[in-house]
């Protein structure tokens, strides 16, 4: 299984930034994607930018030109760099990882999620 730890949530006023940063650590053959969601009050949870293990992302409409995923695969470590934040950014953001486990010969994929890290953007 794979550990995320989230770090680097806050309250930033509008027009700020913050970086976010999530750490992988367990037993695991591969960590094959990496991404954050997030979560307000009272809506779903949704995409915010994915990364894979070859560097392709993928972003939220509404985070585009704004936020810049990034990843370390030496390190199993994925940030979220978050510029010209909003008011409508504010939320629980968690920290996904897609992983393979080898067992018995056969590749297995699973999922785990972080605890989430508060951002507040409000001035």
């Amino acid at each position: 299984q794979v550990q995320l730890v989230e770090s680097g949530g806050g309250l930033v006023q509008p027009g700020g930034s913050l970086r976010l940063s999530c750490a992988a650590s367990g037993s695991f053959y591969s960590i094959y994607d990496m991404g954050w969601y997030r979560q307000a009050p009272g809506k779903q949870r949704e995409l915010v930018a994915t990364i894979t293990s070859g560097g392709a992302t993928n972003y939220a409409d509404s985070v585009k030109g704004r936020f810049t995923i990034s990843r370390d695969n030496a390190e199993n470590t994925v940030a979220l760099q978050m510029n010209s934040l909003k008011p409508e950014d504010t939320a629980l953001y968690y920290c996904r990882a897609g992983f393979q486990v080898l067992k018995g010969g056969l590749f297995y994929r699973d999922d785990s999620w972080g605890q989430g890290t508060q951002v507040t953007v409000s001035s």
